[in-house]
């Protein structure tokens, strides 16, 4: 791996390079930042995907929905269409992506809309939702071209981006030093049981600025819920295969092994695209495995797209379900975090 890493330090250095040429041309405008009259909170990553954006976006609508009318913008990855599109009743997964389709779900009274282009977006948005008053971009810290007023920047406990090197010699969209346009870092998918020894470690290691604060979560999972209405009566003594289509399934293994008896894992690129062929071969090695106490287990994100007509008559006899997941602060800083999101928007 090592040995990989060195060989794609050239490409990475010109691949950040032309980064760092962008960011400087932001910085001293030659390219054009937009400022919108709105509290926009803009919740990223320096790595290619995988820190839990979406469930911490979902902790901030939970957060703020009683008080504030929210709306997500986000790129709509991996959706079949183009242009903006504003998610309503007849939405899919396809059409404006997984993951604002999970969150147009779980939050009827939430705005979504999808946008390649934000700084066009985000009007549009505004005209099909005008009572807005808070707009949470998914996944634009790398997007320049608007200014989000607050920038939350995610990084994987298991990864932090201070050990990590920019693609394609590591996961790093741009440069390390990116971190200090953030006002708030996330450490996440962190052991519930970090100590507040190790936190300061890695504050440390972060090496924040003193306008920073760096902040933890942890996962945490709900009952799981059936696809197709089946009602959870597994227990621990259930085998489980696990098929997924995210960029890290290891939190959810290790959970999913505290409790049922066996976890099998079946593993997809992030953001897979199902098919019949696909679904087929996932119930073959399901009936391989040699239990009459067994069930299929997914994450939410990968559940939004199997509830269609034509997956339905295929999976109609299996049990399966997925398995929700949320995050969690640190209760020691869980209301400093609060405190300043409320106070942005307010």
């Amino acid at each position: 791996m090592l040995f990989v890493r060195l060989i794609l330090i050239p490409f990475a250095f010109v691949y950040g390079l032309i980064i760092s040429l962008k960011n400087l041309f932001y910085k001293i405008g030659i390219y054009n930042t937009t400022d919108f009259d709105i509290p926009i909170i803009c919740v990223g990553n320096l790595s290619f995907g995988g820190t839990g954006k979406t469930p911490h976006i979902e902790y901030i609508i939970r957060l703020l929905q009683q008080d504030f009318n929210i709306a997500v913008l986000s790129r709509g990855y991996r959706r079949k269409t183009k242009g903006y599109i504003f998610a309503d009743e007849n939405c899919t997964a396809s059409t404006i992506g997984d993951e604002p389709f999970q969150i147009k779900n779980k939050f009827k009274n939430v705005a979504v809309a999808v946008s390649e282009n934000r700084v066009l977006g985000v009007p549009e948005l505004l005209g099909d939702a005008a009572q807005t008053q808070v707009i949470l971009m998914d996944d634009g810290f790398q997007h320049r071209a608007i200014k989000a007023g607050l920038n939350v920047l995610l990084t994987d406990y298991s990864r932090l981006f201070t050990r990590d090197f920019i693609a394609p010699s590591g996961t790093l969209r741009e440069f390390r030093s990116a971190y200090k346009r953030a006002q708030i870092i996330i450490v996440t998918k962190c052991p519930e049981t970090l100590s507040d020894t190790e936190q300061q470690k890695i504050i440390s290691e972060i090496a924040p600025l003193p306008s920073q604060k760096v902040f933890f979560t942890y996962q945490t999972y709900d009952t799981p819920v059936g696809i197709f209405n089946n009602d959870f009566i597994a227990d621990k003594q259930t085998d489980i295969l696990l098929f997924a289509g995210i960029a890290n399934t290891y939190t959810l293994e290790e959970h999913l092994k505290t409790e049922f008896n066996s976890v099998t894992s079946v593993r997809f690129a992030d953001h897979k695209e199902y098919s019949e062929v696909v679904l087929n071969a996932i119930i073959q090695k399901f009936q391989q495995i040699d239990s009459k106490n067994k069930i299929l287990m997914t994450t939410e994100k990968d559940a939004v797209k199997l509830r269609s007509p034509e997956f339905a008559t295929i999976l109609a006899d299996i049990p399966i379900f997925y398995q929700p997941m949320r995050i969690e602060f640190f209760e020691s800083s869980k209301s400093d975090f609060n405190s300043q999101i409320i106070n942005y928007v307010a």
